[in-house]
């Protein structure tokens, strides 16, 4: 099984964030940032170059190998700015349905305006993905 390249790095996030060229996915990311350092109470890291991610969770592969990745984290992707939720949607649909405009794939959240989304639900659902990673992963 080939090595997971995205890991962990020294890279400065403010400079990534400062770096996006669009300034409505600049500004969400930076808000999204914000939020997600708030209800972690942890400081954001790179991972690779194009993921801020907070904390980390070992995971066993099916190849037997472990890696690692964040518990809380999200990405500013061209087309939209993608939040990943690692424990997935099954217990987000009632919120979901609050959130406003936004498509969801297995763990990832996929948010175009942050402007059109209910701040206070995203944060109670980034809230408990990262509490349940926490019990899952932190015995």
């Amino acid at each position: 099984m080939p090595e997971v390249k995205t890991k962990v790095t020294d890279a400065s996030v403010d400079d990534f964030l400062n770096s996006i060229e669009n300034p409505l996915r600049r500004k969400d990311a930076q808000q999204v940032c914000a939020l997600m350092a708030r209800v972690t109470g942890q400081p954001p890291r790179m991972w690779g170059d194009s993921i801020v991610g907070f904390d980390a969770y070992s995971y066993q592969q099916g190849d037997g190998t472990t890696a690692t990745w964040p518990m809380a984290g999200f990405s500013p992707r061209k087309a939209s700015l993608t939040v990943y939720i690692m424990p997935g949607f099954a217990a987000f649909g009632d919120r979901l349905a609050k959130l406003g405009p936004h498509t969801v794939s297995k763990s990832c959240l996929y948010l175009k305006n942050l402007a059109k989304i209910d701040e206070s639900v995203l944060e109670s659902i980034i809230r408990e993905a990262y509490d349940q990673m926490r019990a899952t992963y932190r015995r």
